[in-house]
């Protein structure tokens, strides 16, 4: 090859290379390609005395999502199935789910979830190492949502029950969330404080604090794609209970997890609805 094909060649290789990744802060964004890390959160104690150990994980995709199924890729131990998750989202998701522990559970046991994908296996260690005991306040901070209103609880939210379903159909799902109203709507600097009903805001109150519930399907566990229509039950509602009704169509039989998650800025609920799908 002349000189001039090298640089050609070099030139193609540097662009396909910035198309698969893009610098950000001196490291690298990766689209796809990359594995699957899980995360011990912390613990809460449960009124019973029992214990919760909390897990997210950290799927180093930027647009990549990925699924790993139950299995010698995909375990806790002990007892190998806890209710994790099989299909990752892209990026740090936190508070995913929980492993409830008994009561007298020795101190320095760890509870070990291991994963392996792309090739590289990661492994999240979980004890009742005193720091590391959890509460609402550090749930709401990492999430995001500041400092937790004094009082505010997470919405319930209730849902469909377990369906069966055969391809193509699809099945009707619905879920309502309630909240207890916090955290309050806040006005930002320079923002109209002329509307008396916080629930009917102008465009001119744009500014105000984003508040209220919200409700999103994601995929938990499946062998297939999932289309959620609508995915989300799209703005906001303060003070009043919300209720998001979606047609879930799938890829490919099996079973699946599906779970509606409420929000309310601070604070959020999951329920799960099994289908089966033939």
């Amino acid at each position: 090859m002349t000189r001039r094909g090298n640089w050609a060649a070099g030139i193609a290789c540097c662009f396909l290379l910035v198309l698969a990744a893009v610098t950000f802060g001196g490291q690298i964004r990766f689209a796809t390609g990359q594995d699957v890390a899980p995360v011990f959160e912390g613990w809460e104690q449960n009124p019973d005395g029992t214990y919760s150990m909390v897990f997210g994980y950290l799927n180093r995709n930027y647009e990549e999502e990925v699924d790993i199924p139950i299995g010698p890729n995909n375990a806790i131990e002990p007892s190998g199935d806890r209710g994790q998750p099989t299909h990752f989202y892209p990026r740090r998701q936190r508070f995913v789910f929980k492993v409830v522990v008994p009561k007298d559970w020795d101190k320095q046991q760890r509870l070990v979830w291991t994963l392996t994908s792309r090739g590289k296996t990661n492994q999240a260690k979980a004890w009742l190492q005193p720091e590391w005991e959890l509460n609402d306040e550090v749930i709401a901070e990492n999430n995001g949502g500041g400092v937790i209103a004094p009082g505010n609880e997470a919405p319930s939210i209730r849902g469909s029950s377990a369906q069966t379903v055969t391809l193509p159909n699809a099945v009707t799902l619905t879920v309502t969330a309630t909240d207890d109203g916090l955290p309050k709507r806040t006005l930002r600097p320079g923002a109209s404080n002329s509307v008396s009903d916080p629930n009917l805001l102008s465009n001119q109150d744009a500014a105000r604090r984003e508040s209220g519930v919200q409700i999103k399907w994601i995929v938990y566990r499946g062998p297939g794609k999932v289309q959620f229509s609508p995915a989300t039950s799209g703005a906001a509602v303060y003070g009043q209970p919300v209720t998001l009704t979606s047609k879930a169509s799938f890829s490919a039989p099996g079973t699946y997890v599906l779970r509606a998650v409420a929000n309310d800025g601070q604070l959020s609920s999951t329920y799960d609805v099994t289908v089966t799908v033939k």
